[in-house]
């Protein structure tokens, strides 16, 4: 794990899920997932958007043209755990697709217009992955 996410990630669980620079102020969770191919546990910080019940992360890597490594650990093992302020949650990972993704890409985007910066620089489609806490799916 880089540096820096681990910087974000000691900051966040000290601070209840609150952290500073280029994040201060944004929605916030850490994916705790396994590697795909190691079966390694890994952690990564993401923002977030709440839908419902659900958590919406989005594999924008900056708009580069690859998707994130966490994407692709979450479609092996899409059973997970993320942290949420002072809470984890068991949930499960599903990538939304077709008009419903474009929906709520957008929203993001109307959020926080670095979204839509993120989609113009790449020609992949930003993958949108909902987390659904297993308590509450039927």
């Amino acid at each position: 794990m880089s540096d820096w996410n681990t910087g974000i990630i000691a900051e966040f669980r000290r601070n209840h899920g609150k952290v500073g620079g280029q994040f201060e102020g944004a929605p916030l969770l850490l994916i705790n997932h396994t590697g795909a191919r190691t079966g390694k546990s890994r952690t990564n910080p993401v923002m977030y958007l709440k839908d419902g019940h659900r958590y919406l992360v989005f594999a924008s890597k900056g708009g580069a043209d690859t998707n994130p490594d966490w994407y692709h650990n979450l479609k092996a093992h899409p059973n997970v755990k993320v942290e949420v302020g002072n809470e984890t949650i068991d949930v499960r990972a599903e990538v939304i697709t077709g008009p419903q993704r474009d929906r709520l890409f957008a929203r993001q985007a109307s959020l926080y217009p670095q979204f839509a910066q993120y989609q113009r620089k790449t020609k992949r489609t930003i993958p949108v992955i909902a987390f659904t806490p297993k308590a509450t799916r039927q």
